[in-house]
């Protein structure tokens, strides 16, 4: 069975559009839909009770990636899609118009770059431009806006696209799983025993337009795992804990830091690891996550966690219950529970 063998639509009216706190004046006001790893029985709740579902003991890791405004203009008002920092002045971009290796493209304050290389197996395209560093990260925050894709009501400042707790700048995309944490939740959280640890793994672009999804094979993505939360989890794995990941990010940095002796280790890189039904878990037990679009790749991940009817099934009953989907949509814990 795969996923393609199920297909499901999102309805128009469940795309979220606006932000949890201007619908409802807090971030936490999204919906929590729970599904026991081991039955597939899903229970219906509000977000804000998460800490009935996690134990002392219990660790939760987060993505600190913070996000970037992704989006340039040229001076004739052509969009510029950053989807990935290969140096300090060169980057892969995602422009949707004709163009040729050896063009240039101009941009406000006469930032210039130009076409070295065009990918042949994704839409994109590299460039180098004319200034690096912090010069560049300067044009960037002043001149640059957060990706924003149709099913969005308004343009929202790069604010809205943050988590609480973000600190390390650089991606592309929100690591939108954590959106709904509010540093009270975190605080309730740690003083019933739950403990919080962090990685980090910079998005890339998660769309390509025209109906394109990106494979990860072919989008390597910068991650770090330190060492403080690689003890962390193995004090908790002797104790027979739970290490919940909050979003597919943090799943993929946990994962691709194994060892071969299925081992976590302290790790910086880059990962094209795509988690698949059948792929082995060794470090994460749960999941915290969104819900994804019929095409994307997360589903295969979440496939790795719960058998796939199962999943289609909590799925389908999502869509009839009405959750959200998308960054400021609604949330899915994935959790092995005893019934």
């Amino acid at each position: 069975m795969t996923l393609a063998s199920y297909p499901f639509v999102v309805p128009n009216h469940l795309h979220a559009f606006l932000p949890a706190e201007i619908r409802s004046n807090k971030r936490e006001a999204v919906k929590l839909l729970v599904q026991n790893r081991r039955t597939g029985n899903v229970h219906h709740d509000t977000f804000e009770n998460l800490s009935s579902y996690l134990e002392k003991g219990d660790v939760l890791i987060l993505n600190n990636s913070r996000t970037i405004p992704a989006v340039i203009f040229t001076t004739n008002h052509i969009e510029v899609r950053l989807a990935r920092k290969r140096s300090s002045d060169i980057w892969d971009v995602l422009y949707l118009h004709q163009i040729e290796i050896g063009d240039t493209l101009t941009f406000t304050n006469d930032v210039k770059a130009t076409v070295i290389d065009k990918c042949s197996k994704t839409p994109l395209i590299s460039l180098r431009f004319s200034i690096a560093g912090n010069a560049f990260y300067n044009f960037l925050y002043t001149h640059g806006i957060p990706i924003h894709y149709e099913y969005l009501q308004d343009h929202w400042p790069l604010q809205a696209f943050q988590t609480v707790y973000s600190s390390v700048p650089g991606s592309i995309e929100m690591p939108s799983a954590g959106r709904a944490l509010s540093w009270r939740m975190l605080a309730d959280l740690q003083k019933k025993g739950v403990e919080i640890g962090f990685v980090y793994l910079h998005t890339g672009l998660s769309y390509f337009e025209n109906d394109h999804w990106p494979d990860p094979i072919f989008q390597p993505e910068p991650f770090h795992v330190p060492t403080e939360t690689v003890e962390l989890i193995h004090l908790a794995k002797n104790r027979n804990s739970r290490i919940i990941a909050v979003g597919t990010t943090v799943v993929r940095a946990l994962e691709s830091a194994v060892d071969t002796q299925h081992i976590l280790q302290p790790t910086t890189g880059e990962t094209t690891l795509h988690i698949k039904p059948n792929s082995s878990l060794y470090v994460v037990d749960g999941l915290l996550t969104g819900f994804h679009e019929p095409e994307a790749s997360h589903l295969d991940m979440l496939s790795a966690f719960i058998d796939q009817k199962n999943l289609l099934a909590a799925y389908e009953e999502a869509i009839r219950q009405g959750y959200l989907w998308h960054e400021f949509g609604d949330m899915n814990l994935l959790l092995p529970m005893e019934n």
